[in-house]
């Protein structure tokens, strides 16, 4: 399947990166993925959720958030507000280039930014996370050796899914601040919360309460088996195969080819 690099700009001004999926055949619709925290657009799981969807019929959407893979500026200056903001902006490019996505979904800490983001995007029709927190601030244990020095210098340097970033207080200071639970409340919009009960980094917990503070219409899927970052490439598939088919009464009109 033929896939397009994009570039439009994000909140801070700089030049963000993306990558459309095309289905083989004109597309039935539009989606725009969100990348784990630190994943990038390329990340596996990121690529083949997308590239299942294509399957069923969407063009697929997925972008590097700012300071991540090849889009500018830098992640010390970005918020969790911030990338949602440039969720929004990235439809805009869809609506304005393709068409406006129809479905949105997201990927751990992306997964809390599409819920937070579906709002400003109308034309959403479904929303679907995986392994999402319902407080963005639990990202914070994964750096919380540096955060003294983060709130006492206003950034410091981590190693986070074997790369290097720079971690600023802004973004601490956002992400206890953000409220997912509520936004969840407020969403107005069918929702899938899919979660591993054995997941390492993101606790099922926060399934629970995303899918306690929803309102129908609403679903929980587990995804038994699989790891936070969805590294087997079946349990990558299987996700997305799951959100195809219980996004389909949500989506523009699609009838599979018959033999």
């Amino acid at each position: 399947m033929p896939t397009q690099e994009i570039t439009f700009t994000g909140t801070s001004l700089e030049q963000l990166v993306g990558s459309l999926d095309l289905p083989d055949k004109e597309p039935e619709g539009y989606a725009l993925m969100a990348h784990c925290f630190t994943g990038g657009r390329n990340h596996p799981a990121t690529k083949r959720v997308s590239r299942a969807l294509c399957e069923r019929g969407l063009a697929v959407l997925r972008f590097d958030f700012t300071g991540f893979g090849d889009s500018g500026g830098e992640f010390a200056e970005s918020t969790f507000s911030s990338n949602v903001a440039d969720i929004a902006l990235a439809a805009d490019w869809l609506r304005a280039e393709h068409g406006a996505p129809a479905l949105l979904v997201g990927h751990s800490l992306g997964g809390a930014a599409v819920i937070a983001a579906a709002g400003r995007i109308p034309e959403v029709r479904a929303v679907a996370t995986i392994g999402a927190p319902d407080d963005p601030g639990h990202v914070a244990h994964l750096f919380e050796s540096v955060i003294p020095e983060v709130e006492r210098e206003g950034s410091a340097e981590v190693v986070l899914g074997g790369q290097r970033v720079v971690v600023g207080r802004d973004f601490v200071e956002d992400i206890r601040s953000v409220d997912i639970d509520e936004a969840a409340r407020t969403l107005g919009r069918p929702l899938l919360i899919m979660h591993s009960p054995q997941d390492e980094i993101v606790e099922l917990s926060n399934a629970e309460g995303i899918y306690r503070a929803a309102r129908h219409p609403k679903s929980f899927i587990s995804l038994d088996g699989a790891n936070h970052l969805l590294t087997g490439a079946r349990d990558a598939r299987r996700a997305a195969q799951l959100i195809a088919a219980w996004a389909d009464p949500y989506l523009p009109d699609f009838t599979p080819e018959v033999d």
